[in-house]
C-alpha cells in the first residue's frame, strides 16, 4: 500500500491560468489544493485555509508580483514558519526564478520530485513596515484589500526608488511591446541611461527624490558623497537577491545573503554613463566619493517623499522600516 503524497497548496495567478497546460494539469495530482484568488482578500482567505490544513508545500504560479502578494498577504498568517515554496514562474518578470536557479522547463511535477530529494535553498525577502505612510496622489495599489493587507507589512525581493520608479513606469510600455524578463530589463536600463546622460538639465529623468536613510538601531545616516542636497537621492535600490538576470553583478561576484543597498546621490553624467559597467560588477571604491554607494545593512529607516516600487507594484511615500523578512525555503533542482 502506497503512503499518501504530500499535501500541496497551489496559488495560481488568474492571469497565468491560460498557462495551466504548462503545469501538466496539476489539478489531477493527489493531495493538491488549487486556489485561483481574484482579489487580495481572496488571496488572504486562500492562504489562511492552506495554513489551517497544514500544507507541506506552497506552490506559487505567477511572476515576481504574485510572489510579493503571497508573501505580504501571508505575513501574519504564516509568520516565521512558512511551508517550503515551489516557484512556478509565469509572469512578466521572474527575477526570483533566476536568483534560485530554476530552469525554463521547471514545473510542479519537477518541483515535487526535487522536494522528495530534499533540494532547497534559503532566501529571506525584504520586509517593509509602514510607520506613517502618506496617501500619494500618484499610482498606489488599486485593490482596497491589498492596501489594508499591506498597510503594515510589504514583503518582496527588490525595492527601487527615485529614478528606478520612473524607469519602472517606462517599463510598462516595454511590456506592452511583448518584451519580458531579461530582454525587458536590458531595454529599460539602456533607455534610462540614455535619457539621463543625454537629457537636458530640466529632464524629469535627472530629478532627485526627497529621501532620508538611516541605519538602525543606531540612527546614523547612510553615507552621502556631499554633492547635492543630503536629504535627497537620485536612485536607491535594495534587494535580497544574490543572482540577477543577464548575469548582472551590481553587488559583486558573490554578494551572499542579507539586505544589500545601492545608492546614487546625484546624476553626474559621466558617472551614470558607467552604470551599465557598474551593473555588471565594475565598482572601484573611489566611486563613493562621487556619490555612488554599495553597502550592506541589517535594517534601514526610510523617509521618502515620492512613491517607490516593490517587485513591480507602486507604494506611497512615507516613513518605513526596511529589514529582512523570515527565512523562506525554496525548492530547487
Amino acid at each position: 500500500m502506497h503512503s499518501p503524497g504530500p499535501l500541496v497548496g497551489l496559488i495560481r495567478n488568474p492571469l497565468s491560468h491560460r498557462n495551466a497546460a504548462r503545469s501538466g494539469r496539476p489539478e489531477s495530482m493527489p493531495g493538491l489544493i488549487v486556489r485561483v484568488p481574484r482579489s487580495h482578500e481572496e488571496l488572504r482567505e486562500a492562504l489562511a485555509e492552506l495554513a489551517a490544513r497544514r500544507v507541506e508545500y506552497l506552490a506559487v504560479e505567477g511572476g515576481d508580483g504574485t510572489m510579493r502578494d503571497v508573501l505580504s498577504c501571508g505575513a501574519d498568517i504564516f509568520g516565521e514558519s512558512w511551508p517550503a515554496v515551489i516557484v512556478l514562474p509565469r509572469g512578466k518578470t521572474n527575477a526570483l526564478a533566476v536568483d534560485i536557479g530554476l530552469p525554463r522547463d521547471w514545473s510542479l511535477a519537477r518541483g515535487l520530485e526535487a522536494a522528495r530529494e530534499g533540494e532547497q535553498v534559503i532566501r529571506r525577502p525584504l520586509r517593509i513596515v509602514a510607520q506613517d505612510a502618506a496617501q500619494s496622489a500618484g499610482p498606489t495599489p488599486q485593490d482596497t484589500a491589498l492596501r489594508n493587507a499591506l498597510r503594515d507589512c510589504i514583503q518582496g525581493f527588490f525595492l527601487g526608488a527615485g529614478a528606478f520608479t520612473r524607469g519602472t513606469h517606462e517599463g510598462q510600455a516595454v511590456h506592452r511591446l511583448a518584451l519580458f524578463d531579461s530582454l525587458a530589463v536590458a531595454v529599460i536600463v539602456l533607455w534610462s541611461v540614455l535619457q539621463i546622460v543625454f537629457g537636458g538639465t530640466a529632464n524629469r529623468w535627472r530629478r532627485t527624490t526627497p529621501m532620508q536613510l538611516r541605519h538602525l538601531p543606531d540612527g546614523t545616516d547612510l553615507p552621502h558623497g556631499g554633492i547635492g542636497n543630503p536629504d535627497e537621492r537620485f536612485l536607491m535600490v535594495a534587494t535580497a537577491y544574490r543572482r540577477f538576470p543577464l548575469g548582472a553583478r551590481p553587488f559583486g561576484r558573490n554578494p551572499g545573503p542579507g539586505l544589500k543597498l545601492g545608492l546614487i546621490d546625484w546624476p553626474r553624467r559621466w558617472l551614470l554613463a558607467l552604470l551599465p559597467l557598474i551593473v555588471f560588477g565594475f565598482h572601484p571604491h573611489a566611486l563613493a566619493r562621487f556619490g555612488m554607494h554599495r553597502l550592506r545593512a541589517e535594517a534601514i529607516e526610510m523617509e521618502i517623499g515620492d512613491s517607490f516600487i516593490v517587485d513591480g507594484e507602486t507604494f506611497p511615500p512615507g516613513r518605513y522600516l526596511l529589514s529582512e523578512g523570515p527565512p523562506m525555503r525554496f525548492v530547487v533542482p
